[in-house]
């Protein structure tokens, strides 16, 4: 369903996509037929000159999705140290001229939610992957760089279709050269995501009326680290009464095993928000727009501000850091809110004790869970 608004960027209500109904034989030939006809593919990384290595050292499409006129050729998950993740080649449909086929980096967060990496910082054998645009923070007289990981998010209805063919293979095959073959490569201090992924949304931006809300945050807390004080703009909450999309499932031993995943509207119907629950947790993605207009890194080119204390996932980043002098807490989770260690990675803690105290968690457990989906009314469309 097609969405009025004075965006210049068409906004579409469509359910999660799903893979091409194509053999892993006739999504490689339809590919290679496409480079013969001339499309060009061009990668940031080590594979910059001389492109068609990537197919030379097995990274060949198999899978295809489509969303909003871009494809999605996706290889067999690979696994590195630190993520699980695709090679996708990315085709839009826009323009005249040879096709360009950008090879792009999709991975898995510990959040679950699959994001496309931006680029590298540092050296090849000690490097961070790129998480996107960055804002600037002031506290006590100092200016830091952080990055807005969720710029990297990629469109909520194209999660399922990756969470499925990530677990078509049974055994994944380990893969540490990927990333630097792909990856543009930037200097240890390089937060920020190059202009080949900011320029399209500086481009957005600059018409006012794709800016959600007038660019100012829909949900922000009045009092910092008070849960209770969670407020939202009017309008912009989740509908649990009329605004239920869809849901699905998904596994993660992190969080013990199965997952349910709920799609909501906003009361608005402005933008979407994204809930995963699981046998204890309960989190929220970072909402986005509705907006059909994404770049080549297959993530929109508009995102959602709002205060990311709302979405911290069930298991966040917290410990020592003991490598400085003195050594520093590093914490994402609210402080007096941390829970126990992860089983499954001690560097992170259980954040459900912040969650637990959210209004809108409350509410989603009120009215969803405890009633089942069919207690969320579904959207008009």
């Amino acid at each position: 369903m097609a969405v009025r608004t004075e965006s210049s960027i068409e906004t579409r209500i469509v359910p999660c996509v799903r893979p091409a109904d194509l053999s892993p034989a006739k999504v490689e030939r339809e590919f290679r037929e496409l480079l013969a006809s001339g499309a060009e593919i061009r990668p940031g990384g080590e594979a910059k000159r001389n492109p068609r290595r990537l197919l030379a050292l097995g990274y060949v499409p198999k899978y295809k999705v489509e969303l909003f006129g871009t494809t999605f050729y996706l290889a067999v998950p690979r696994q590195n140290p630190d993520l699980r993740f695709f090679v996708a080649y990315l085709v839009q449909s826009r323009g005249r001229g040879r096709p360009v086929v950008h090879p792009r980096i999709l991975y898995k967060d510990v959040s679950l939610i699959w994001r496309s990496a931006s680029h590298l910082a540092g050296t090849r054998e000690d490097f961070w992957v790129g998480k996107g645009d960055v804002h600037f923070v002031w506290e006590e007289g100092t200016r830091y760089t952080c990055s807005m990981e969720w710029t990297t998010d990629l469109p909520i209805e194209l999660q399922p279709a990756l969470e499925s063919l990530s677990r078509l293979v049974k055994r994944v095959r380990f893969d540490d050269q990927a990333v630097h073959l792909i990856l543009r490569r930037g200097p240890e201090e390089r937060t920020s995501a190059y202009p080949d992924f900011t320029g399209p949304r500086k481009k957005a931006a600059a018409n006012p009326g794709n800016l959600i809300h007038g660019g100012k945050s829909v949900a922000w807390f009045e009092k910092k680290h008070d849960p209770a004080s969670l407020r939202f703009a009017s309008g912009f909450e989740p509908d649990f009464d009329g605004g239920f999309l869809e849901k699905g499932g998904l596994t993660s031993a992190m969080y013990g095993g199965p997952l349910e995943w709920f799609r909501f509207l906003s009361k608005n119907r402005q933008i979407q928000y994204l809930f995963l629950a699981g046998a204890k947790h309960v989190w929220i993605i970072p909402p986005q727009t509705l907006t059909t207009e994404l770049s080549s890194y297959g993530v929109r080119t508009v995102d959602v501000v709002l205060d990311m204390d709302l979405c911290v996932p069930g298991f966040e980043f917290h410990y020592v850091e003991d490598q400085i002098d003195p050594p520093e807490v590093v914490s994402q989770i609210p402080p007096g809110f941390i829970g126990a260690v992860c089983e499954q990675d001690e560097t992170r803690s259980d954040a459900s004790p912040w969650l637990d105290k959210l209004p809108i968690i409350q509410e989603f457990r009120r009215k969803v869970l405890k009633k089942g989906a069919k207690g969320a009314r579904g959207a008009k469309r």
